[in-house]
């Protein structure tokens, strides 16, 4: 599929909402992880207080970055290991591919990083003689199939069992085509016989971090398949490819934030693997890499701090939001045409991309509230995201059509007679448009609401008139 891009939002929701087989594993959303996160949280009890524990630890290694960065990087070069700085995308990459280049690296396994996605690391080593492959299930479906991941911890959550055997059958030409991929267990059965020499053959690996510990230089990963561990064991050369704000105080913290993590994102009480890595092998040990490389990503990043969107890098990046999103949950991933999508693409995307470019995100919410409910480090997601719209106001990008109209709506609202007679008149309209059913099902505006919805009539009395009789 053609990757497509912010600016092409609407017109790629529009497409999204008439694809049948993806609103089929959209309503997964509710029955896989929105409900497993519920009862992994009634089972632990007073989630409530892990989470206010969750958001001051975010909030104290945010305070702190800087001591903490440099901390983390004075214990990693103790162990032997080295310790890149990117400002931006290009170098990292650059960065990336010189140390590959240094150590004679050809093919490379990769773990599942959703910051090797933001930087479009896999087109650019391919492009410079390098053969990464993807190691995660789902990570590896779609680099088979060329699309981007449509969700942050299941990349191939939009594609149906039957789209990935057609995939298999087009990629493995090798194997037995007459060979049945019915069950979810032959596929991956299948995908793990692929990989297997993929692991063996790898001169480095490349993984991301969903943790930095400052004071014991660890970075932590988490997994449910064991590729990790295979991609940074393995090889010669690991290299770990992370956001600067990923950083916390000590291990002690990472625990919280692992109960938090695995339960929000999956379900899970914890997840199969937590791996802590802790830099090259020494003379004691029987495997692991002899080069142990960090790349610590800016792209933008530390231009947060002090802002009103700085809450948004308290992410954990579990997708609870994702999972309970009604925009998500009714267009999927790939319609945002980022790497973040969802209300946290909403709030991190104008600061990655521009205003400009992903100004659509910001717009493409009900202000719900929902995802801040559910998000395990309690990120305001609605709050930054009317922050990026003010923005988007202020440079003169919001549509002239909304922005009359909120003007129109201001006149009156602060006119209380003329705004007591506009609402008394739409009320009175909507209703007698609604007839017995008290639905209006069409009007000359909002053309895209009726394209999937009614429109509830107003019922009763207004606010105003029962505030006048009841006090």
């Amino acid at each position: 599929m053609t990757a497509s891009t912010p600016q092409e939002f609407p017109a790629e929701a529009h497409a999204a909402l008439s694809d049948e087989t993806l609103k089929v594993a959209l309503r997964r959303l509710k029955t896989h992880f929105a409900l497993g996160r519920q009862l992994a949280f009634t089972r632990y009890g007073d989630m409530e207080a892990l989470r206010e524990q969750g958001r001051a630890i975010r909030d104290y290694a945010l305070s702190r970055l800087d001591s903490l960065l440099e901390s983390f990087e004075r214990q990693v070069k103790s162990r032997g290991g080295q310790v890149h700085w990117a400002r931006d995308a290009k170098e990292a990459r650059d960065i990336i591919l010189k140390i590959l280049r240094e150590t004679g690296a050809k093919t490379v396994t990769k773990g599942k990083s959703m910051v090797s996605e933001e930087i479009a690391l896999n087109p650019f080593l391919e492009a410079n003689g390098m053969h990464p492959v993807e190691t995660d299930l789902g990570e590896y479906i779609i680099q088979l199939r060329k699309e981007p991941p449509s969700h942050i911890i299941a990349p191939a959550f939009h594609l149906s069992k039957e789209q990935v055997a057609e995939t298999f059958r087009e990629s493995h030409t090798e194997l037995d085509p007459r060979r049945s991929l019915e069950e979810r267990t032959t596929l991956v059965l299948e995908a793990r016989r692929m990989l297997r020499a993929q692991f063996e053959a790898a001169d480095a690996g490349i993984t991301g971090a969903n943790f930095l510990s400052a004071e014991e230089g660890a970075a932590v990963i988490v997994t449910n398949e064991g590729n990790g561990d295979l991609t940074r064991l393995l090889p010669k050369t690991h290299i770990v490819l992370t956001g600067i704000e990923k950083v916390v105080a000590d291990l002690d913290d990472v625990s919280v934030l692992l109960r938090l993590l695995t339960r929000s994102a999956t379900g899970q009480d914890i997840s199969s693997y937590v791996t802590v890595m802790l830099g090259p092998r020494n003379a004691k040990e029987a495997d692991g890499p002899e080069n142990f490389h960090i790349v610590l990503l800016d792209n933008g990043r530390s231009r947060l701090i002090g802002t009103e969107a700085e809450d948004v890098l308290r992410c954990i990046r579990c997708a609870a939001c994702l999972n309970h999103c009604p925009i998500y949950g009714a267009v999927g991933g790939h319609s945002y045409g980022a790497t973040y999508s969802g209300p946290i693409g909403a709030a991190l995307n104008p600061n990655l991309l521009g205003v400009s470019a992903a100004r659509h995100h910001t717009n493409a919410s009900t202000f719900c509230g929902r995802c801040a409910e559910v998000c395990p480090v309690k990120i305001p997601l609605p709050k930054i995201m009317r922050y990026w719209r003010a923005r988007e106001y202020a440079s003169g990008l919001a549509p002239k059509a909304m922005t009359f109209g909120l003007g129109l709506w201001a006149f009156a609202a602060k006119r209380p007679a003329l705004y007591r007679f506009f609402s008394a008149t739409v009320a009175w309209t909507l209703r007698k448009l609604g007839g017995k059913k008290g639905h209006v099902h069409a009007l000359p505006i909002m053309n895209g609401w009726f394209a999937v919805r009614d429109f509830p009539a107003p019922q009763g009395k207004s606010f105003h008139h029962l505030w006048a009789h009841r006090k």
